[in-house]
């Protein structure tokens, strides 16, 4: 089995409300799945959008049984399915014709480090929010941090994108490894940013991850929703920085024990 399987697999059994949101460079499925009632408020978390932080996908299925305090909350498990099987798997998961220009772009065949998509794009940078302009950023195919040749360019993006905008979440929340802290800034006015501040020290209270500011980013998921919908989003880096990339089962019951209750607290806020 691998991720991609086991998500799939929990999509299938799962009851209550779902969507395939869309579908990856490869083809794969990009499902959602809605914990909580159908009452407001409504949020959005998304999981597993770097390659090799597909062990967060395993936290989301967790959140989806949890449930909610309060509302609901559409969670999306395996945001770049191609990239996680590429890292779980190797060159195999992907199509033929597609083999030597990933093998080119990361230079062998050891694909463990893999944060991009089958395109070699860095799907947490391809957000239109300043888009382009993070330190960081590269300006070709690459393992990382390259940003499209256009924001959105990327199947995944576009689905996330247009199923949030058709969401209109409170909140939106992006789960990441690794590093155990929350980001919440992205340029806000001051009463948006008291109000975000307020919402991420909820979130830090409840992992005991301190609060941060990436500066220097741009062109995510957090940075869009705060840019484009004005809503509090929020980065959590899971995971402790002792553990090696790619995080695997090892580091799960300690990232279960400090984030189960997340979306939860969340949740009480609104």
């Amino acid at each position: 089995m691998d991720v991609y399987s086991d998500v799939k697999a929990f999509y299938a059994g799962y009851r209550g409300q779902k969507r395939v949101i869309g579908k990856s460079r490869e083809g794969r499925a990009i499902f959602a799945l809605r914990a909580g009632t159908h009452a407001p408020p409504c949020g959005i978390a998304v999981y597993a959008m770097h390659a090799r932080e597909w062990i967060t996908a395993y936290l989301a299925l967790e959140h989806v049984r949890r449930g909610t305090a309060s509302g609901g909350v559409w969670i999306v498990p395996l945001a770049d399915p191609d990239g996680a099987l590429l890292v779980q798997r190797g060159i195999s998961s992907v199509a033929a014709p597609r083999r030597g220009f990933l093998l080119r772009v990361n230079g062998g065949n050891d694909f463990s480090l893999w944060k991009a998509n089958a395109a070699a794009v860095d799907l947490n940078v391809n957000w239109d929010a300043k888009w382009g302009t993070g330190v960081q950023n590269v300006y070709h195919p690459a393992p990382e941090s390259y940003v499209g040749e256009a924001p959105f360019s990327e199947p995944e993006t576009r689905a996330v994108r247009d199923f949030t905008l058709e969401v209109s979440p409170a909140f939106a929340l992006a789960y990441h490894t690794k590093g155990e802290v929350v980001y919440w800034r992205f340029h806000q006015p001051p009463l948006r940013a008291r109000r975000d501040k307020r919402l991420a020290r909820v979130l830090s209270r409840v992992t005991g991850y301190p609060l941060a500011e990436a500066k220097g980013s741009a062109g995510g998921y957090k940075d869009w929703c705060v840019q484009t919908l004005g809503i509090p989003a929020f980065t959590v880096e899971a995971g402790r920085e002792m553990f090696a990339h790619p995080l695997g089962f090892s580091a799960l019951p300690d990232i279960l024990k400090k984030n189960l209750d997340a979306l939860a607290a969340l949740t009480r806020e609104f």
